[in-house]
């Protein structure tokens, strides 16, 4: 009888997942070692169960990733579309837009550190840096703005702005810890340094 609860029993002593767990896994395990360099067999070894158990929820190694850099675009994508970020002077829309950036950093770290390692290797990451393209001329677009309303300084090239202020926001993937600051203060500092070199004096 023992026996045969043995052989009966494997599955109920798996450990279990929602599609939200696997995916928080399958970001780790993506992050760590690639996303050419992983395969289904890693992410299921990461999570505890098997193969045909993850084809459960998703249809493969892509779809994984694709649901991820979706949820760090879904929520860079609403920052721009913020009431704060929308309507007003451009350079406080730009201020907006940046602290609001940090935040979603913060809240979606793992999420957006695999957003930001993606090279265009599969459709999916062409799509991925096509979306961060977009959200880069939008905000290049406010700098030129804010230029051109005289509150920025004159001759900033508005591209080369850009790269350089979300260098510095997407760096915390690098360090930023829940222990070192919240977000909110971390997103403070940013904005201080970064508009005490971009405002006109």
């Amino acid at each position: 009888m023992l026996a045969m609860c043995a052989r009966i029993a494997p599955d109920d002593q798996r450990k279990r997942h929602s599609p939200d767990s696997l995916l928080r896994i399958a970001v780790e395990v993506f992050t760590l070692r690639g996303y050419d360099g992983t395969s289904m067999e890693h992410i299921a070894a990461a999570s505890g169960i098997t193969k045909s158990s993850i084809y459960h929820h998703v249809r493969g190694k892509e779809e994984l990733l694709r649901l991820a850099l979706r949820r760090a675009l879904d929520g860079l994508s609403a920052v721009l579309d913020e009431p704060e970020a929308r309507s007003g002077k451009a350079v406080d829309r730009l201020e907006c837009v940046i602290r609001r950036s940090v935040e979603v950093l913060a809240a979606e770290r793992p999420y957006v550190t695999l957003l930001l390692r993606v090279r265009g290797n599969t459709p999916t990451e062409v799509w991925a840096l096509e979306q961060r393209r977009a959200f880069d001329r939008a905000v290049a677009g406010l700098v030129e703005r804010a230029v051109a309303d005289g509150d920025l300084r004159a001759g900033l090239d508005p591209r080369l702005a850009t790269r350089l202020v979300f260098g510095l926001v997407n760096s915390l993937t690098e360090w930023w810890q829940p222990d070192r600051g919240d977000p909110e203060r971390m997103a403070d500092a940013v904005v201080a340094l970064v508009f005490g070199g971009l405002l006109r004096r």
